[in-house]
């Protein structure tokens, strides 16, 4: 199979269907292993590509910008133009240093400079907003985000985001509208079966923006896979297992019964849970590419024959409305 590809909101760009996020690539693991090294993040992204993949997306923090790195020798031997990547920028860089994070117009400039440098490139496709930063003003960021577009550095603007925040996103695009600025055309915000607040104002804004809509985390962690059980401990090394507060947000009744719906449409599709929740999202009219960050080949070609899943109207339904 190879992936569809799909317009990127407004901007003229078509991207793959799925993106693969790269957020794993140099992670250290809370044991101090790397989760993902050379070797493996470069089968991942041959085996992508052979998928007929092309929109990769990354930022200055994976990996302490070795996810970069890594993407930017891998495009050495291949057509730069032939891929979309998007990177991001916000998080600190240097915790003495309180300029050396957010969204100040100096951690803007240092860090663009240093994303090129890994990535080995001359321009960004796609340049997020990694959070949102209330301590600078929007006029001064987008004036800054603007400059980077005038000096080709930059081809299009995003926010990614933890919260839904449909006002703030929209306040900037109107200061942008004011001034003469780039706006932002792409949204990256948590969207999922089971993570909806972006149901509502914000997927509202950005059908009003013409905002691309590129979520992170389709599978909620790894809770839509299947690998969790109603009242069963959670299996040993599992993000549940790990980290008390990712089981209060997911394992919870509503969300199982969102689970069993997704089991239920697998087994009558003849799929797996993860095909089926991410069919969901490239099924959704509100959403443009997903990003999909697989640990290995063979769970990424699992999330990639996910294109090849179809759902009647009844079931997209049904997944929509379970758990509510």
């Amino acid at each position: 199979m190879v992936l569809d590809t799909v317009p990127l909101g407004r901007t003229g760009l078509k991207v793959s269907e799925l993106a693969i996020g790269t957020w794993r690539f140099g992670r250290e693991t809370h044991e101090g292993e790397v989760e993902i090294k050379r070797e493996r993040a470069y089968n991942l992204l041959d085996t992508y590509e052979q998928y007929g993949g092309t929109f990769i997306d990354t930022a200055d923090s994976y990996g302490d910008g070795f996810a970069e790195e890594l993407i930017g020798d891998w495009l050495q031997n291949r057509e730069r133009e032939d891929y979309v990547i998007a990177s991001k920028i916000y998080w600190p860089t240097n915790e003495d240093n309180p300029n050396a994070r957010g969204l100040n117009r100096r951690h803007l400039r240092r860090q663009l400079d240093a994303i090129l440098d890994r990535l080995r490139t001359d321009y960004l496709d796609l340049l997020y907003i990694h959070r949102w930063d209330d301590d600078t003003p929007a006029e001064e960021f987008m004036r800054t985000l603007d400059r980077f577009v005038a000096d080709e550095r930059v081809d299009y603007l995003g926010t990614s985001t933890q919260r839904p925040n449909a006002w703030k996103v929209a306040k900037a695009n109107e200061i942008a509208r004011r001034e003469g600025y780039e706006p932002f055309t792409v949204a990256q915000p948590r969207y999922n079966l089971v993570d909806r607040e972006i149901e509502g104002n914000y997927l509202e804004m950005c059908r009003e923006y013409g905002l691309a809509v590129v979520p992170w985390s389709p599978l909620a962690g790894g809770f839509l896979t299947g690998k969790y059980q109603r009242d069963v401990e959670p299996p040993a090394g599992s993000r549940a297992a790990r980290e008390p507060e990712f089981g209060e947000r997911y394992l919870i009744d509503s969300n199982f019964a969102v689970l069993d719906e997704v089991r239920s449409v697998a087994d009558a599709v003849d799929a797996t849970p993860t095909q089926v929740a991410l069919a969901w999202l490239l099924e959704h009219e509100a959403v443009t590419a997903p990003i999909v960050g697989a640990r290995t080949v063979d769970q990424l070609e699992a999330d990639l024959a996910a294109g090849e899943i179809s759902l009647s109207d009844e079931q997209f339904v049904r997944l929509a409305e379970a758990g509510q």
